[in-house]
């Protein structure tokens, strides 16, 4: 049986997604299609029919994030050291014994937006981040 390549392709990219991404997505094919992923398959009905579920528990979305470095190489703690200043407003010696001094909470309450651009800078300068 031949897999349709655009199918694969689709399922490649999905493999990458983080947990989070995934549950947006989710999120996001329910208000596109109007369906609810809450029903499983065993819960449908045989013949095929859509059946009307109740609405689901609204469950509040976290809005406020900790940002917490956890692992800094040393051969990249200049790099990490500029970004942590730029992110906390500190000055040279607090940022340093944030990246000194590891696991630290780097910023307290940010927003999803915020906290995902930070791990992404972070990241790719060579540090390890926990968003909480």
């Amino acid at each position: 049986m031949t897999k349709n390549e655009k199918l694969v392709e689709i399922i490649e990219q999905l493999k990458t997604l983080t947990l989070f991404e995934a549950s947006e997505l989710v999120k996001s094919i329910e208000e596109v299609f109007g369906v609810d992923t809450s029903v499983s398959v065993s819960q449908a009905p045989a013949s095929g029919q859509v059946v009307q579920s109740a609405p689901a528990e609204v469950v509040e979305e976290k809005t406020a994030f900790d940002i917490i470095l956890t692992d800094v190489p040393a051969d990249k703690k200049i790099a990490i050291l500029k970004i942590v200043r730029n992110v906390t407003g500190l000055g040279l010696k607090e940022s340093k014994d944030i990246v000194d001094n590891v696991p630290k909470l780097l910023k307290e309450g940010a927003s999803k937006e915020e906290s995902e651009k930070v791990q992404k800078e972070l990241e790719a300068a060579g540090a390890k981040v926990t968003i909480k």
